[in-house]
Parts: C-alpha cells; sequence; structure tokens
C-alpha cells in the first residue's frame, strides 16, 4: 500500500508543497483512515461539521476507516458511540492501537502468556483476540507488561504493578506515546505520559515497543483490516497521523480541529508535512487548489501569494490590492506552507509567522 497521488512531493525527503486534487478528496481516494480524537469527536460530542461530512462521503461511495490511537475502548464501543454520534460504524470499521500492541506481543511471546494491563477494556479485549491472558500483578509470572490510554480514573496503584515488572526485566509494551489527548474540556495527558511515569520510576533505562501511530505495526494492523488500495490517512497531529502516513507512504490530509495549529504546520519538519490541509472534514468533499510557484521565490494558492523575506513570512493578496475579504483563508494557508516548507528544505521553517497569521485571523 505505496500510494503518493498528491502533487508537491519532492522523492522520499518529504513534501515541499501542499498537494492539489482537481476533485474532491473522497472521489480521489477509495478510503479514508480517519483519527477520531480531535478529527471526529472531542471528549462526548462530536467535532462541528464531521457527521455532515462523513454522511456525505459514504453516500458517495467512500470506506470510512477508524483509525486511533486510543486503547481505552473496545471496536464495538467506539463503533456504538460514532453511531449515537451520526456517524454508522461497526465494530469492523474500528482499527485501534490496542489490536496492533495485542497483536505485536502476540507474535513475541507463547500463546496463553500472560501480559500485565496498565489501561482500559479495549486492551484487555485485543490481548485476548490474540490468545493473551490479561492480568493485574506483576507477581503474575509474566511474558509481558503492556501500557495503554486508561482514561482520567486509572488507579496509581497500575502504575506501580507496571514498574515493579519492568524493573524486573520483564518486556514491556505500549499501544502508543501521544503525550497529549483532546477532549471536551482542552488538552489532558495522554498514554505517553503515563509511560513517562513508568520509565521514571525505573530509573529511566527501559524502552517500551510501542506498537501506534506513527510505526509500522500499526501500518500493518490498519493495512490487514481495511485492505485499502488508494487509503488517505485524515488526522490533526503531524507527530502521529501524518508521520504514520509518510511512513507509511500514503497521502494525508490534516484537519485543524485538534491538536495541530497553524503556526506548529508551517513549522513541519519534511515526515510532518501532510499531502493536503483543510480547517475540518468538509475539506473530503472538495477538491484542493494547487500551490504554484510564482515570481521571485513567491508561492500563489488562490487569492494569495506568499514569500518569505527579512526573516518573516509575507502574505498578500494576488494583484496586491489588500482585498482579503473575497479570498479564502485556507489558500492564504496552502500558501504559506509553499512558502516555509520550501524555505526550510529539510529542516523546520523558523521564520515568523504572527503578522501573516494575523492577516488570515489567526
Amino acid at each position: 500500500m505505496t500510494v503518493r497521488s498528491g502533487q508537491g512531493q519532492q522523492g522520499d525527503g518529504g513534501r515541499t508543497l501542499p498537494g492539489g486534487s482537481a476533485v474532491p478528496l473522497s472521489e480521489a481516494y477509495d478510503t479514508a483512515l480517519l483519527d477520531l480524537d480531535g478529527v471526529v469527536y472531542a471528549g462526548g460530542s462530536a467535532v462541528p461539521y464531521a457527521v455532515e461530512a462523513l454522511g456525505t462521503a459514504r453516500a458517495g461511495g467512500m470506506h470510512l476507516a477508524y483509525v486511533t490511537n486510543n486503547a481505552l475502548r473496545t471496536p464495538e464501543e467506539v463503533a456504538e458511540h460514532l453511531t449515537e454520534l451520526g456517524v454508522p460504524a461497526v465494530a469492523g470499521d474500528v482499527v485501534t492501537s490496542a489490536q496492533a500492541v495485542s497483536r505485536l506481543i502476540a507474535d513475541e511471546v507463547p500463546p496463553g502468556s500472560r501480559v500485565l494491563v496498565v489501561g482500559g477494556e479495549g486492551l484487555r479485549v485485543a490481548l485476548r483476540e490474540r490468545g493473551l491472558v490479561p492480568v493485574e500483578s506483576a507477581d503474575d509470572d509474566l511474558a509481558a507488561v503492556v501500557q495503554g490510554y486508561g482514561g482520567p480514573e486509572l488507579p496509581w496503584a497500575r502504575f506501580a504493578e507496571a514498574a515493579y515488572a519492568v524493573g524486573r526485566g520483564v518486556p514491556w509494551y505500549a499501544s502508543n506515546t501521544d503525550l497529549t489527548i483532546p477532549g471536551a474540556r482542552g488538552i489532558g495527558p495522554g498514554n505517553g505520559a503515563a509511560v513517562e511515569v513508568v520509565r521514571i520510576a525505573t530509573g529511566g533505562r527501559a524502552e517500551p515497543k510501542v506498537a501506534g501511530k506513527p510505526l509500522p505495526p500499526m501500518h500493518r494492523e490498519t493495512v490487514l483490516r481495511t485492505g485499502a488500495a488508494r487509503p488517505l490517512v485524515v488526522g490533526d497531529r503531524l507527530d502521529t497521523d501524518i508521520e504514520g502516513a509518510f511512513n507509511g507512504g500514503v497521502d494525508s490530509l490534516l484537519v485543524l480541529t485538534g491538536v495541530t495549529d497553524v503556526p506548529q504546520l508551517l513549522a513541519a519538519v519534511p515526515e510532518h508535512r501532510p499531502t493536503y490541509v483543510a480547517a475540518d472534514l468538509r475539506g473530503l468533499l472538495v477538491g484542493q487548489p494547487e500551490v504554484v510557484a510564482g515570481d521571485g521565490g513567491a508561492f500563489v494558492c488562490g487569492g494569495w501569494r506568499a514569500s518569505v523575506g527579512g526573516g518573516e513570512l509575507v502574505l498578500e493578496s494576488v494583484g496586491g490590492d489588500g482585498g482579503d475579504a473575497g479570498a479564502d483563508v485556507m489558500d492564504g494557508v496552502r500558501a504559506l506552507c509553499g512558502a516555509a516548507w520550501s524555505a526550510a528544505g529539510d529542516g523546520a521553517c523558523e521564520a515568523d509567522a504572527g503578522k501573516a497569521l494575523a492577516r488570515l485571523g489567526w
């Protein structure tokens, strides 16, 4: 599954321009591999426009699969939640990091092995699916320790059990290492923060094997479960969703409804640069205008021209008349991406974007 159809890609070294598509993305790709937290929902509520956009994409023939690093809930629970929000789904539409890490463990320990679980029911169910036995104590003759997001009420004693076992040399696994997770009230600590608790408690010497995005085990699990031929990864995080797409050789759409903001996008290193960018999931339903190199090192998209000069990103209306009102804000973001990424090459753009983003209302 190695598909890169968006324009603007520069070999394997990374993207220097956002891609363009003459047709809606829901027609250009057969399957959307959608992250959940910050893309489809935040906490218990749907992200604005997500329900309507996904319904339209599905009605047009696009297959929707939900790929999440959150290991707390079972696929059945996730599918039920999505359906309640107005996004019809079944368990087979959901791929979790709990499933990916359970397959990773099962490939490396004997069938029927005991695994100490620091996490939620989704992780326990996934382990049982692979013929492994989830247990609660570090003294249970363990073959492995696994950590996955367990929600805000995970008892502190669970971290202690993990630290005891990892400190004794038991192999250690993590569903993912996202330091944060978006919720209805803001950004909270994710499983990566919990992994750091155990790492610190054990002297900082041990390292878990990690399955979730952006690493290959999660990509492998997604391929096996979805069978996508022309997939498009859709996410809100550069360091998991977009890097995972880059590592898997597939195109990606970043939506600005979760963790990543525009300054972070402009400063993205090559492996974190998405093929496409949109304000929200309505971006699936439209094409993407090309970013075109213009005169004097400028980059044009729609009604905007962006360049780098004097240590700053500069944004102007095409025609130079200051007529911002008729120009699409996201086209301005795409033009700025072209200028920033091209100037940065293989690194991160350090030009000041403050004035340019203020012009777009950021």
